[in-house]
């Protein structure tokens, strides 16, 4: 059940220091001392009873890592409950179950808001309602190509490549012949949903709290999506020209 939180915690966006401290806390509530190896593939614990007479070890391996915030602050608040409310193992399974089971947001509501964001990036930047547009458009069909890349189970990487050509591509038709006043803050934001946000600040986040291995590894992650999205818009650049 440890694993199960600790797996969850890492792969859905939360810092190391976040999964020991989570983990620590339901362990001890439970009258058991855990002691956790965290890396970015795996996750390796050690179970020990308060009297130290019995201890357990295992391993699990973390799956791929993405973001999702209503998971990690449901687990969060269930691990206080465990303190609060005395909870059972099999009650805190059931609640584990309970979250991971919650229905994410409809695909058309995460297009729609994400392109939202995209467009008023480009506003902050400058952009006219025009650029705003294009700037909607690009983001709407370049998250949508990341998404059905993920699906078709492309590596991540080679998905954000995917997603920032199409955006570019869109966004820079009107570079290309001129449309609007200034074309390129559209191009400019057009790729801007995907940076990496989570991964550098969860970076900055382990190496601040002394997960040194952890933070280094979430920042290259994040230096090679950075990469990934410039390699995407340049090749838009060198077809149009621009």
């Amino acid at each position: 059940m440890l694993l199960d939180v600790g797996t969850l915690l890492m792969s859905n966006g939360a810092s190391t220091g976040r999964v020991r401290t989570t983990v620590n806390r339901i362990a001890e509530a439970l009258g058991y001392e855990a002691e956790l190896l965290i890396t970015s593939r795996s996750l390796m614990l050690t179970v020990t009873e308060e009297n130290g007479s019995d201890y357990t070890s295992s391993v699990r391996r973390t799956p791929a890592h993405g973001v999702n915030f209503k998971l990690v602050s449901g687990i969060s608040r269930m691990s206080w409950r465990v303190i609060e409310e005395n909870l059972t193992v099999e009650q805190i399974n059931e609640d584990i179950i309970r979250l991971t089971s919650l229905p994410h947001y409809p695909r058309l509501v995460v297009l729609t808001l994400v392109a939202l964001a995209g467009a008023s990036f480009c506003r902050l930047f400058g952009g006219e309602g025009f650029e705003m547009i294009i700037a909607f458009i690009a983001t709407f069909f370049g998250l949508f190509i990341r998404q059905e890349a993920i699906k078709k189970r492309f590596n991540p990487y080679i998905a954000v490549v995917f997603a920032s050509f199409s955006a570019s591509m869109i966004s820079g038709l009107s570079v290309k012949f001129g449309f609007g006043t200034n074309p390129e803050y559209a191009l400019a934001t057009s790729v801007l949903f995907l940076i990496p946000g989570v991964p550098f600040i969860n970076s900055l986040t382990d190496l601040m709290d002394g997960n040194t291995l952890n933070g280094i590894v979430r920042g290259v992650n994040g230096l090679i999506i950075a990469f990934a999205i410039a390699l995407g818009l340049m090749f838009a650049m060198q077809i149009y020209g621009i």
